[in-house]
């Protein structure tokens, strides 16, 4: 059998009654490093770290609420029969969490007069690390499973911890988390390129938006979940919804300013504190 065999207990290690998974520790690993990159590329964009710091914690708690949200109108019917589930159960979705983020963080930056287009450049680089970063977790977890396949490639899961369906369990499949790792890596790279030659505010943001829509709407084809629409699923009409409006967005950039992509100089014109 063909593959790449993984053994590896969910459980990094106990805390007494607690069980701490190697997913919760990659999650706050991205979550630590994606705060530090951003941090660093607002000061490089003239925004005090006071205030991109309170900017991210907002999107984050928005990120949070929105995730849940989303979770449970996907999966209405069993919260229905299971109200008491809908706050103390467990289950995210991830473009629930990108809605709740940007609205979250569109309210704080209208209250504090925060440069909203330029704070949200900031966040791309590190939003593309942390998503590798989890992706890492995802492959010990054994959650975001693909398809069977007879790839070389393919991921083997023997651990019984392992959170793919038991019928999966010994079967090679899709490493859709590596496929996702290597499609954001080359996204930071394109995105970091551009943003030498972007004049307008916002354009980072919107190419991230477009990279990783693109990328989640092709590779789910490997995986294996419940068609929602058009024989789609649901990652992939809300990926074609975001890719959809980021091009309209930047495309009506670019038509309004043509001289939108200039190549900078790496010295920032925008007051120290950014409001």
């Amino acid at each position: 059998m063909n593959g790449i065999v993984i053994n590896i207990d969910p459980v990094a290690f106990h805390l007494g009654p607690f069980h701490i998974h190697w997913y919760g520790l990659m999650i706050a690993v991205a979550a630590i490093v994606g705060v530090l990159i951003t941090v660093r590329v607002a000061e490089k964009k003239g925004i005090a770290a006071d205030h991109i710091s309170y900017f991210i914690l907002w999107a984050v708690l928005g990120g949070i609420v929105g995730a849940r949200l989303f979770h449970v109108v996907d999966y209405w019917e069993f919260y229905m029969a299971n109200p008491m589930q809908i706050v103390g159960g467990s289950g995210l979705a991830l473009y629930g969490a990108l809605a709740g983020g940007i609205v979250a963080a569109v309210i704080y930056a209208r209250i504090r007069h925060l440069p909203l287009r330029r704070a949200a450049d900031s966040l791309a680089p590190g939003l593309l690390v942390g998503l590798m970063i989890g992706r890492i977790g995802c492959i010990i977890n054994g959650d975001s499973y693909g398809a069977v396949t007879d790839l070389p490639w393919a991921f083997i899961y023997t651990h019984p911890g392992a959170m793919l369906p038991r019928e999966l369990l010994g079967q090679p499949t899709h490493p859709y988390p590596a496929y996702e790792i290597i499609w954001n890596a080359m996204a930071l790279l394109v995105i970091w390129r551009l943003s030498r030659w972007f004049k307008q505010d916002g354009m980072v943001f919107l190419s991230f938006l477009s990279l990783y829509s693109a990328g989640r709407f092709i590779l789910m084809f490997v995986r294996e979940q419940r068609v929602w629409l058009w024989g789609l699923q649901q990652a992939q009409i809300m990926a074609l919804l975001v890719l959809v409006v980021s091009l309209v967005l930047i495309i009506h950039s670019v038509w309004k300013r043509p001289l939108g992509l200039v190549p900078s100089s790496g010295v920032s014109h925008v007051p120290s504190r950014g409001v």
